[in-house]
């Protein structure tokens, strides 16, 4: 996949729809722009990808809203991480990939399922439902199931957990120093569950784990073993 925006101008919408017809992609991942635009342009990419269909992707962790001006925005996942009742979250899945559906898309790269146990984290915080793997667990399948049975790929992340950091790895190499057994007993709980509940896809975290692989400065998006 690579990276499509809606907001950045003709320039650079000819320069994804180029490397589509050299390269024949598997998919785009669009990034912030607006609905109106971002069907449009999907229409004009699906156009360009010849014999097989382009895999159309977006972050929504909380809906539509989080890329997409003029659309809806649901609760952080913080904030559903206080709802008692489950089955409104599942619910929300279903009405997310309803929206997801309107405008051509067949993947969400969510539920976060990251346990929120660093108060310093710059980067999961009130994306995560909560510091209790348990609640985490239960409320991320709820989400991932409602959006699935409606007929949207989810996407858990970010394997194998991002929660006990304080570094952003959208700038920097976070170092997860915990041992195999704290990794396995904690952070891979809710992964775990997950995949034992029917979960289509994960995407890895950007971290170097030295108990998972000791190559020096390794990132886990690269590591065979992770």
């Amino acid at each position: 996949m690579v990276r499509a925006h809606t907001n950045l101008g003709k320039t650079y919408e000819d320069s994804v729809a180029k490397v589509i017809r050299k390269e024949q992609l598997g998919g785009v991942v669009f990034f912030q722009g607006g609905p109106v635009r971002q069907a449009a342009l999907t229409n004009i990419y699906q156009d360009l990808s010849n014999k097989v269909p382009l895999m159309i992707a977006q972050d929504g962790e909380w809906g539509l809203g989080m890329r997409l001006d003029s659309t809806l925005s649901y609760p952080y996942q913080m904030t559903l991480g206080a709802i008692q009742d489950n089955q409104l979250i599942y619910r929300m899945g279903q009405e997310i990939a309803k929206d997801f559906h309107r405008m051509g898309i067949q993947i969400n790269f969510a539920p976060v399922i990251d346990i929120n146990n660093n108060p310093k984290n710059p980067v999961i915080n009130y994306r995560s439902f909560g510091d209790n793997k348990y609640n985490v667990s239960a409320k991320g399948i709820a989400y991932m199931k409602g959006m699935q049975e409606s007929g949207l790929f989810t996407t858990a992340k970010h394997f194998p957990g991002h929660g006990d950091t304080g570094t952003d790895s959208h700038y920097d190499l976070p170092l997860l120093s915990f041992s195999k057994e704290r990794l396995d007993s904690l952070e891979l709980y809710p992964f775990k569950n997950a995949v034992d509940a029917g979960l289509s896809g994960a995407m890895v975290a950007h971290m170097n784990i030295p108990a998972l692989d000791d190559t020096p400065n390794l990132p886990s998006t690269l590591s065979k073993p992770i």
